[in-house]
């Protein structure tokens, strides 16, 4: 990607005309260039570039792409410091000064590294910071696989693998964008070992928080394999989230009258808890049986008679069970609902099923072929 330079004329003479804008603008810096060479120039001019993004003077974008073209063009064992000071200095100004500029230069330093340059890490938790502090992080690349093919090429270490998804999912969080954000929390707590599980009990304790409050998440069993989770084994946190995975309504009722102020302390709704329990023994039955009558459903559901179609209906609406209503006899009756948890018992029911419909298929073919011997 070519970056806009100031003007069409040598290092030196680039480096010298951004010294004597800047210092125009009221920086304390020497017009003249350092006898160290371009790094050095560059370093003293970072440090007092400060005043360009203060200014809404249209010469500015140019100023702060020109020292960007500087960098790109630096040895690469010269940039790294350069690179998180100017980093630094854009993360860092205050809110209302310039974002979208701020933005188009970490975009045009990222876009303009070798895509394998360790130090694109730096740019791109800047650039992700200061997208978050002005709602554009949809401008921003989050795909987790696009991630994760950075963390690879930049051969992040463990620390900062978690910082970088740790703040991916913030950002995500930031702008309402959930399904991602868990996503890519479930990656990071899939990332810790048995060895440093330990060090992950904020990071598990918001997953399960922000899991258990999402409405439009209902199939949780995953989480309790996630090393960090299962470290909090024994806490009233796991303790909900089992509920939640496997439990029937009436287990989180109990629960609740139990542990009132656990439960307000996470920031979590009763209510809403409730009704995602109501949908989630809902579904748990679905599974077990394929009718299940208004009774049934009002005592395992806690409902009222007037209750029940309604609740039938919004359960629908969520596409977790399939099913309809039959008034006269006052039953339901289901033609599909998703398991809550996904095992070994699961996994043979699929497996039975797929052998039927093959001996089912290969009986259909050999009768063709009896009809047509030439098929």
């Amino acid at each position: 990607m070519s970056v806009p330079a100031f003007i069409d004329i040598t290092e030196e003479d680039q480096a010298s005309e951004l010294r004597a804008y800047i210092k125009a603008k009221g920086a304390e810096i020497s017009e003249e260039n350092s006898e160290g060479g371009l790094h050095v120039d560059l370093a003293q001019i970072i440090e007092a570039c400060d005043v360009c993004l203060k200014d809404d003077d249209k010469e500015v974008e140019s100023v702060m792409n020109s020292i960007v073209s500087l960098l790109l063009i630096l040895e690469t064992e010269k940039q790294e410091t350069l690179i998180e000071s100017l980093c630094e200095k854009l993360v860092k100004s205050r809110e209302g000064e310039r974002p979208s500029l701020r933005m188009q230069l970490l975009s045009n330093l990222f876009h303009g590294m070798d895509e394998t340059a360790p130090v694109r890490y730096t740019v791109y938790c800047s650039l992700i910071k200061v997208a978050t502090t002005c709602n554009a992080i949809a401008f921003i690349p989050t795909d987790l696989d696009q991630v994760r093919k950075w963390i690879t090429d930049w051969n992040l270490n463990t620390e900062k693998k978690h910082t970088l998804l740790r703040l991916v999912y913030e950002a995500l969080v930031e702008c309402k964008k959930s399904e991602a954000a868990a996503k890519v929390m479930v990656e990071l707590l899939g990332s810790y070992t048995e060895d440093n599980a330990s060090q992950a009990r904020v990071d598990a304790h918001r997953c399960i928080v922000r899991a258990l409050k999402d409405p439009n998440t209902f199939l949780l069993d995953h989480l309790l394999a996630l090393k960090p989770v299962r470290f909090l084994e024994g806490e009233l946190l796991h303790d909900l989230l089992t509920i939640f995975v496997s439990a029937k309504l009436a287990a989180y009722v109990k629960f609740y009258q139990s542990n009132k102020d656990f439960i307000d302390s996470l920031g979590l709704n009763h209510e809403q808890n409730m009704a995602k329990m109501c949908l989630l023994t809902f579904m748990g039955m679905a599974v077990e049986f394929k009718e299940i009558s208004f009774d049934t459903m009002q005592q395992e559901l806690q409902l009222e008679e007037d209750q029940v179609e309604a609740f039938v209906i919004d359960a629908v609406r969520t596409k977790m069970v399939y099913c309809k209503i039959d008034q006269t006899q006052r039953k339901v009756i289901v033609s599909h609902s998703t398991h809550r948890t996904f095992g070994k018992q699961q996994w043979q029911q699929l497996y039975d099923s797929l052998s039927s419909w093959k001996g089912n298929l290969a009986t259909v073919k050999t009768s063709l072929q009896t009809l047509s011997p030439s098929a």
